[in-house]
């Protein structure tokens, strides 16, 4: 990125990120502290996974994503017969020129709807690793880049739910954050039904609040957000945590303590800061970690969900309270 993809103040990005939200939330209903959580993975330069029942908004709250933020948009409906080749494209033989051309898959696009991820075998949700990790698929030994921005945010039915192929560790890692929206209280599901009669007709439509280039504008501001050392360190306890909780077999690795810096900075520019602290973290501990946790069988018997240890983690975990400056910033101007 040049200097001016950088040159936006971590303040403008806050009110920019405040108008995406009003702009989805006039189409998803009572749902600001889910879209928040969306909106941060977004700007952290991650991908979302929405867990959740059917029909509680999921899609709809990647259509409106990609429209308010004046991205590319793709949907992908993942089937049980889908090929990996459906994912990423597939070189196609062109009788007019006698060879053979690439034909891009749904994957080459800047926010992509992997809707019910976990309805597809292993071998095709793999083929989404790569995008999602590099930025880039390899097809028949040739590889293609993806433009920026990139965005994946995957849709997947409950694991109890009838026909669903568990994600398996190392894809649910590349996500930065999990959401769930769960159902609207009466009054919030009752406009819902409000505002379909209200717009007569089914489909809603939001004008666009940023374009592509301002969103990865947005991104690099992120970067000039100051993470004091203990924060750090406190972010490290933490995914540490983990890994010693009595209930857990396979804590959350490195890069769940990437994606709790990563996340807190999008908190702490959400509140008007350039600065993290602790309760920016704490917030968004659960869906940073809780989906990169294997609970040993025994817990799984129990109904004892990953939140619940994250939960303890947070409890048992003493959070700093310091105003020092962060030892990477030594000799930056203006620090």
């Amino acid at each position: 990125m040049n200097d001016v993809d950088r040159s936006m103040p971590p303040v403008e990005v806050g009110h920019l990120a405040r108008a995406v939200l009003d702009a989805v939330g006039s189409v998803v209903v009572g749902k600001r502290d889910a879209l928040e959580l969306v909106l941060a993975g977004i700007l952290a330069g991650g991908h979302v996974l929405l867990e959740d029942l059917p029909g509680l908004g999921k899609t709809l709250t990647a259509r409106s994503f990609a429209q308010a933020l004046g991205l590319d948009f793709r949907r992908l409906q993942f089937t049980p017969d889908l090929l990996p080749a459906d994912v990423t494209g597939s070189f196609l033989y062109d009788q007019r020129s006698g060879d053979f051309t690439f034909r891009a898959g749904p994957v080459f696009t800047n926010l992509l709807l992997a809707d019910e991820i976990n309805r597809t075998p292993p071998k095709t949700q793999s083929a989404l690793l790569e995008a999602m990790q590099e930025k880039q698929v390899s097809v028949e030994g040739v590889t293609y880049r993806l433009d920026e921005p990139f965005h994946v945010l995957a849709t997947a039915n409950p694991v109890e739910y009838e026909g669903t192929y568990p994600l398996p560790e190392a894809q649910l890692d590349r996500f930065l954050l999990r959401v769930s929206f769960g159902y609207p209280a009466h009054e919030e599901e009752w406009e819902v039904l409000r505002r379909r009669m209200a717009r007569r007709r089914e489909e809603a439509e939001i004008k666009p609040v940023v374009d592509a280039a301002t969103l990865r504008a947005m991104q690099a501001a992120l970067e000039d957000v100051v993470v004091e050392d203990s924060i750090g360190r406190y972010i490290v306890s933490l995914t540490a945590a983990t890994r010693e909780h009595p209930s857990v077999l396979v804590g959350a690795s490195p890069r769940g303590s990437l994606a709790l810096l990563l996340l807190s900075r999008v908190r702490a520019v959400f509140a008007g800061r350039d600065y993290v602290v602790p309760e920016d973290v704490k917030e968004v501990a659960a869906p940073a970690l809780a989906h990169r946790i294997t609970l040993r069988p025994e817990m799984w018997l129990r109904r004892v969900d990953p939140s619940f240890v994250v939960g303890e983690v947070l409890e048992g975990t003493p959070a700093p309270a310091s105003g020092a400056l962060p030892s990477y910033a030594a000799g930056r101007p203006g620090l």
